[in-house]
């Protein structure tokens, strides 16, 4: 029995199925736990009168969450370095904003897609994590960091919809009111365009939930070259699969957009874009790439990024230009899982 995987109503349904007790005893270990920390049922006065219960429900009980080894920051960025249970690793990064904390989390150790431009990219996917690893991510950071994440995305190292059910329960986790309680108008689930992914997540119907795509070419041939899976799901599938997408009223899917010097930062690569763009409801992030080690690839000029801009602003693109920050702890878009060795001591900060 695992709070970090569990909703309230979960628990509640596992006291009753467990202990013929109901909603009470469940309430106090939940809000415990998801405040402070506590998960000893000993010490709380809702359990004083029942102490056998309190032995049963400490025994079943699984809260260990990964253990921050490592961390380092840099304009405000930090990134940590979770160490899991059997010994692997995951990066997560904390975003402060203006009044409230982001945090950038992992769903898997490493990642089996091989986009080009991409660090994690490189490893391979070695495993994924369980709805409790990826939920432990965010209440270590609230909770134990004591930091008001309003904000969750996945965006760290992994291809969500490659999790597809552990990062559906983690979404139903950290909404529960009762816990974290972070609504899903607040999360944001990032896919490179695994479309059959995208159409289980609209079957949901959680059109509050934002949806990102890391789009970064809009011609079928430099996107397969850079994500392998266009060749699988083409730019049409793509477009088709997000048009279907359920949207609440004045939300907009987030299209990510890297742009890579003499890859894909044309004047031509803009008309592409902004064809590709008409009939979505959707913003585009304009992202200037970060170098993973190693790469083939540089950033554009000031003078080029200012020129794909210009050219999407005419042709009326809702895009922002998004500065990253970070990329000297290799913490921005693109850099995570860089320089370490997963099974071996290791910093955050190489």
């Amino acid at each position: 029995m695992n709070l970090l995987e569990l909703t309230y109503d979960q628990l509640v349904a596992q006291f009753h199925q467990c202990y013929a007790k109901g909603g009470f005893h469940a309430a106090a270990l939940y809000r415990a736990f998801y405040s402070q920390a506590e998960c000893d049922p000993a010490r709380l006065p809702a359990f004083a009168a029942a102490p056998e219960l309190a032995r049963r429900v400490r025994a079943d009980l699984e809260t260990a969450r990964p253990a921050i080894v490592d961390q380092c920051s840099q304009d405000g960025v930090t990134k940590l370095l979770f160490r899991l249970a059997d010994g692997l690793a995951v990066e997560t990064v904390v975003v402060p904003m203006t009044r409230h904390t982001t945090v950038c989390i992992s769903c898997q150790v490493g990642c089996r897609m091989g986009c080009r431009l991409c660090e994690t990219g490189r490893m391979g996917l070695r495993r994924s994590l369980s709805a409790a690893e990826i939920v432990g991510q965010v209440h270590a950071v609230k909770i134990g960091l004591g930091l008001d994440v309003r904000n969750v995305v996945f965006m760290g190292m992994g291809e969500p919809l490659d999790n597809f059910e552990p990062v559906v329960q983690a979404i139903r986790v950290l909404e529960d009111q009762r816990g974290l309680d972070i609504a899903k108008r607040r999360i944001t689930v990032s896919t490179c365009g695994r479309v059959d992914g995208i159409r289980r997540l609209a079957a949901l119907n959680w059109p509050q939930l934002k949806l990102a795509v890391s789009l970064n070419a809009a011609d079928d041939q430099t996107r397969s070259d850079l994500m392998p899976i266009n060749r699988q799901y083409d730019l049409a599938d793509l477009k088709q699969a997000l048009r279907d997408y359920p949207l609440a009223r004045g939300n907009v899917l987030l299209m990510e957009y890297v742009l890579i010097a003499g890859v894909n930062d044309s004047d031509d690569d803009a008309r592409h874009l902004a064809d590709y763009l008409e009939g979505l409801t959707a913003r585009l992030n304009l992202i200037v790439y970060n170098p993973r080690l190693e790469s083939p690839y540089a950033a554009p000029s000031p003078e080029r990024l200012q020129r794909f801009h210009q050219a999407l602003v005419a042709r009326k693109v809702f895009v922002r230009l998004r500065r990253s920050k970070g990329a000297g702890i290799r913490a921005a878009c693109g850099q995570l899982g860089a320089a370490f060795n997963l099974e071996q001591p290791a910093s955050a900060c190489r």
